[in-house]
């Protein structure tokens, strides 16, 4: 009988040994989720810069230099441009690759009255003419291809083609607006935490009140929220990370160190779109197009867990044209260009000629 408990003591003792490894390494690939994209960066000597525009405004972003054809990437809301790194390897093998900070993000100009998509656009057109100088695709993820848009529509004889990253085209300018997840989850929380400048930092504030924590994990939400409080009084000066916690929860949270919260406001009040409306943007494209939707996704309640449903995606094509091609991922995952990469960089390459 001592045997037997002696051995039954070994086996849980090594399981429980291992399960503690497991969590451990867990943990710490959460925590260092960074670090593959810095190996990326590194991988393709990935090359940050500014320039100055004749307004002053600057344009803060990344080159991946070669002879190859001008690709130029904008990213989408809260994020930066380094955002691109994962693919940027691949990328590069057939592109001479421009990543830019949009304004209000990262190290470019954050100054209000630039938040909006003829200033921003305008601005990225000047950059492809004066820094880039030469045909160029244009590819941008989520509002980030909605500027994208406006410049394969606007941007003249140097705009080669547009790939546009699951835009939340219609939704973005009324149209069921406040029913969308974008302003449930996002641009609700940003301006709420703004009108009552809460004692908690924005990463709690926003765990607490997050759509997607509230129809999935509500009992649990104000114990991780807590979490996040208490490591930003221990390191202010540091995005929170929750090592217990994918990381693409809460890896948001490092790009908005470096984001104006203004630039939510011109979402949540639908000023970004400063006049234009995306059926006369999308209809003014005649360069070729691919657009790339996530699959659609209805929560039970009815909110769509989504940029945009496959009848507003079928629709913005519709106004593109027939130079303009629709391709449908199999997950409703909103970063395709990291989850569905091969996808990504397939549809980017089909506009190389």
């Amino acid at each position: 009988m001592k045997k037997v408990m002696k051995i039954v003591l070994i086996v849980v003792g090594l399981a429980v040994f291992i399960a503690v490894l497991a969590f451990g390494i867990y943990w710490y690939r959460n925590i260092h989720w960074y670090d593959k994209y810095e190996n990326a960066l590194k991988k393709v000597k990935a090359e940050e810069k500014q320039v100055i525009l004749p307004s002053g405004n600057i344009i803060n972003y990344g080159e991946v230099a070669n002879d190859k054809p001008a690709l130029l990437l904008i990213h989408g809301q809260m994020s930066i441009w380094e955002d691109y790194a994962l693919v940027l390897p691949k990328l590069s093998e057939d592109w001479h690759i421009y990543a830019v900070d949009v304004y209000g993000h990262g190290e470019s100009t954050h100054d209000e009255s630039l938040y909006y998509i003829d200033k921003n656009g305008d601005d990225l057109i000047w950059f492809i003419n004066h820094v880039i100088g030469e045909p160029t695709v244009v590819a941008g993820h989520s509002n980030g291809a909605l500027t994208a848009a406006y410049i394969a529509a606007y941007g003249g004889e140097n705009i080669a083609g547009a790939v546009l990253e699951d835009p939340p085209v219609f939704s973005t300018q009324g149209e069921n607006w406040e029913e969308s997840f974008a302003y449930l989850d996002t641009y609700k929380n940003l301006h709420d935490f703004d009108e009552t400048n809460p004692s908690e930092c924005w990463e709690a504030y926003y765990l607490r009140h997050c759509y997607w924590g509230q129809l999935f994990m509500k009992d649990g939400m104000a114990g991780i929220a807590n979490y996040a409080q208490k490591y930003h009084d221990k390191h202010p000066d540091e995005a929170v990370k929750i090592g217990f916690l994918p990381a693409s929860i809460w890896s948001v949270f490092a790009y908005a160190k470096e984001y104006d919260f203004a630039y939510g406001e011109h979402f949540y009040d639908l000023s970004w779109n400063n006049g234009y409306t995306h059926e006369q943007i999308l209809s003014d494209i005649d360069v070729p197009c691919v657009y790339i939707h996530a699959k659609e996704s209805v929560h039970e309640n009815g909110t769509y867990l989504c940029a945009a449903s496959r009848e507003q995606a079928e629709r913005a094509v519709s106004y593109i044209g027939g130079n303009c091609s629709l391709i449908e991922t199999d997950t409703s995952d909103h970063v395709i260009h990291t989850v569905h990469s091969d996808l990504y960089i397939e549809a980017l390459n089909s506009l190389r000629k």
